[in-house]
């Protein structure tokens, strides 16, 4: 259930911290809205936030070029310093506004991200600038490994890593939180409805009210200043609303009023809606002092307070009043997806670059140029405050532009030879897919090539990394190992081959104003895989071109060709050169995270 709340119930660090200062709007040449404090702001511990939420005016030249070259700013200046993780698909709750009943189809355990690919990912971007990391789900306590992920992610800090934090619907706490507190937590957001049991039962469609209460006092006690996120719903609990800002009269926690969102698997009903504004006067009526307070940068929630009550009230106003001017953060689905809007339907596959071998270089080019796609708002949104919904499952989004569908680990293979008779043509003349049943599994070995030529002035950009559309040799890369495991979506009489190894080279030339391209591709296989090793460069290619066309239209593709095979019945070298081999890395571990997973009842 709380993917759905991914996108509406954010909220910086910096609230809280003591003594927040005014916030002043500065504009800067990018085009966006930079925001910073009258003063400097520094947390209880001392420490202090990262991000845009202190950035200092334009006139620190240096500071401000830094962040707008990041792989992590967008073309419209804002710089992500927010990732949230999600670790699983699976949820204990069945929240009516947010999963259909039945449920949503669950994506493999191997295809999942394992606890060492989201360390990994992650360290790459805490490298390039992400202060904040948050685990949601479906219910992230569910994994089993929850512990072991915090503590991993939690030796980030000597990286520049400021907060780990989790969103959770409660029901494990009194189970889990100590040991998650002792391994590094330092923040928390609870999912809670509704104060009554009856009700909740209802809107979760199982029991566990008390627990999930207990686990905010369980965090109270902890030192940890909870953030309770409540969906207001019109005519089921919105004559609670009272209720919940009472919560905050003794307790040290943050409630946030979250408005309703309609989507297909709550049947869009878009009458249970409960504006940011019918609820501030729903309070003011009982609470006539009832104040708003500061808010940081990148804050999607709107603070408010009853003054002399120990905690404080927020109203997330994703439907009425976007935050998409000032979004700071990016996600990663549980199966290594990087979605840098939560309603766009474009998705990249980090976990296949990951497990394609890719280094950290490409990796950052891949999320880079993702970065760079993100919209200006809503994914495709309009003024109508809903159309974005309306392709968006919202506890399945699963369309992954750079998803491999390959099987694992079928030893699936096609031919090719020197033979005089075409081998996809039968005996009719007809086409087919050849039968390779028959023959040995063997190492196999492809090398291609293609060139492109972009002109002198292009050349230069390229080495200078200058383009607009990013790092032009890096980007090719990943396009070109991405094209090689879709071989036999592409080329009609190709088999699913599972690939060993894909190699890309890059290399500008230049003197001869020339992209050089060279792949390598692997595979333990029946036949070979030149056929992935051609479409590789070839794809390689057509990205350089695409990513370079607005500069010129004199740019020319040549070269295409295959330089060398080994392995199969027969051994081609086209030039007699010495092939460099690839590095093979350590194989990716591909056994289920859990393959054994208990029931875990939501009704003690």
């Amino acid at each position: 259930m709380m993917l759905v709340r991914a996108a509406i119930r954010l909220k910086s660090l910096s609230t809280s911290c003591g003594n927040v200062h005014p916030i002043k709007k500065l504009n800067i040449s990018t085009g966006a809205t930079v925001w910073s404090e009258s003063k400097p702001n520094a947390c209880e511990d001392g420490s202090r936030q990262g991000g845009l939420a202190h950035a200092k005016p334009s006139t620190n030249e240096s500071k401000t070029k830094q962040l707008t070259s990041s792989p992590l700013t967008d073309t419209f200046g804002r710089y992500h310093t927010y990732l949230r993780i999600s670790l699983t698909e699976r949820c204990n709750l069945r929240c009516t506004y947010c999963m259909p009943s039945e449920g949503v189809p669950l994506t493999d355990k191997p295809k999942l991200l394992t606890n060492d690919e989201i360390y990994h990912l992650a360290k790459i971007f805490v490298q390039q600038g992400v202060k904040k990391i948050r685990l949601t789900g479906g219910e992230p306590t569910v994994r089993k490994d929850i512990v072991e992920i915090i503590s991993n992610l939690k030796k980030l800090s000597e990286h520049g890593l400021q907060q780990i934090g989790i969103t959770t619907n409660g029901l494990m706490l009194t189970r889990l939180l100590v040991p998650m507190h002792r391994a590094g937590l330092d923040a928390i957001n609870i999912s809670l409805d509704t104060l009554i049991a009856a009700k909740y039962e209802k809107i979760t469609r199982r029991k566990g009210m008390e627990r999930a209460i207990a686990g905010i006092d369980l965090a109270v006690q902890l030192g940890y200043k909870p953030k309770v996120n409540c969906v207001v719903m019109k005519g089921f609990n919105d004559n609670e609303i009272c209720d919940f800002v009472e919560m905050t009269r003794h307790k040290p926690i943050d409630v946030r009023f979250i408005e309703y969102m309609p989507f297909s698997g709550n049947k869009w009903e878009t009458e249970k809606m409960v504006s940011y504004r019918d609820m501030l006067s729903i309070i003011k009526n009982k609470f006539d002092n009832f104040v708003d307070l500061p808010n940081a940068p990148n804050d999607t929630s709107k603070a408010w307070a009853v003054p002399g009550f120990a905690g404080q009230v927020g109203f997330i106003t994703s439907m009425t009043e976007h935050f998409c001017g000032s979004c700071n953060r990016l996600r990663i689905t549980a199966d290594g997806n990087l979605k840098v809007c939560l309603f766009g339907n474009t998705e990249v596959s980090l976990r296949d670059a990951l497990r394609s071998n890719c280094s950290e270089d490409d990796l950052t080019a891949l999320i880079s140029a993702a970065v760079k796609r993100k919209k200006k708002q809503h994914a495709g949104t309009n003024n109508s405050g809903t159309s974005f919904f309306k392709n968006i499952p919202i506890m399945n989004t699963k369309h992954a532009v750079f998803s491999s569908n390959l099987p694992f680990p079928q030893m699936l293979s096609r031919t090719m030879s020197t033979s005089s008779k075409f081998t996809h043509v039968d005996k009719y003349g007809k086409a087919h897919m050849v039968d390779v049943s028959g023959k040995s599994i063997t190492s196999r070995t492809a090398v291609a090539r293609a060139s492109v030529y972009v002109g002198r002035k292009i050349a230069e950009l390229i080495h200078a990394n200058s383009i607009a559309k990013g790092d032009v040799l890096s980007v090719s890369q990943i396009a070109g190992i991405m094209a090689a495991k879709r071989t036999s979506d592409i080329i009609p009489l190709c088999h699913n081959i599972p690939l060993s190894s894909v190699n890309v080279k890059t290399e500008l030339d230049l003197e001869n104003s020339t992209v050089n391209i060279q792949s390598i591709v692997q595979c333990e296989g029946k036949t070979g895989v030149e056929m992935e090793a051609l479409l590789c460069c070839t794809t390689a290619a057509l990205t350089v071109y695409d990513m370079c066309k607005a500069l010129s239209q004199d740019i020319v593709i040549g070269d295409v060709m295959l330089l060398h095979k080994v392995g199969g019945r027969t051994t081609y070298n086209r030039l007699g050169d010495k092939i460099e081999e690839p590095i093979i890395l350590k194989k990716y571990e591909t056994k289920p995270i859990a393959p054994i997973e208990t029931f875990v009842p939501s009704h003690i």
